[in-house]
């Protein structure tokens, strides 16, 4: 990338305004580039994985839950939170069995994505699931949701026709299709799940 120093933004002082269970907000006083002064306000995020669990037969499996900011359900890729201290690709494995019931015997690391770059320092990684096993879902209290199977080429139609509109379940949708088309063969690391 070309040189950005122009366009830094200096932190002189950062206070914690929120403190919830899962999300911390700061307010921090910035200097901007011409030397004037700012406030900046976002959301602390431990960082989370999702998954684009691919079947033999080549559809997906996503979820359907509620989605309490929006008041409806939505359509998406399973997902989750990386704990304090777990490797992603642990959240990986957690996350889709808690949620589908499924076991991924492989793991590719696709990208990482920032979903929310205006206010959040939220890191999303990204992974393709195959070799899925069935099994029984261990979903967390107070988790509700049902799972699907889709054709990716019924997701994209979701997706064109407003259906589905959770961004990273587009960006997860759209990497799966140009993987599926031969332009974008994964180059990630593989990992074999052990768990």
């Amino acid at each position: 990338m070309a040189d950005d120093l122009h366009l830094e933004e200096v932190m002189l002082k950062s206070e914690r305004v929120f403190d919830g269970v899962f999300l911390h907000v700061n307010r921090d006083t910035v200097r901007l580039p011409d030397g004037s002064t700012t406030e900046r306000e976002y959301i602390l995020h431990p960082g989370a994985v999702m998954l684009i669990p691919v079947l033999d037969d080549g559809r997906v499996v996503m979820e359907r839950q509620w989605r309490y900011p929006l008041a409806r359900s939505f359509v998406e890729f399973p997902a989750g939170k990386i704990d304090a201290g777990e490797p992603p690709l642990d959240t990986c494995s957690r996350e889709l069995r808690e949620e589908t019931g499924y076991f991924a015997r492989r793991f590719t690391f696709l990208a990482t994505i920032n979903n929310a770059i205006s206010y959040s320092n939220e890191d999303i990684h990204v992974y393709l699931a195959e070799g899925l096993v069935a099994g029984e879902r261990e979903l967390d209290a107070g988790e509700f949701l049902d799972v699907l199977e889709v054709d990716p080429a019924e997701l994209l139609e979701w997706i064109r026709g407003g259906l589905v509109t959770d961004v990273k379940t587009i960006i997860g949708a759209f990497w799966l299709d140009r993987i599926r088309s031969g332009a974008w063969p994964p180059d990630g690391v593989s990992a074999v799940a052990t768990g």
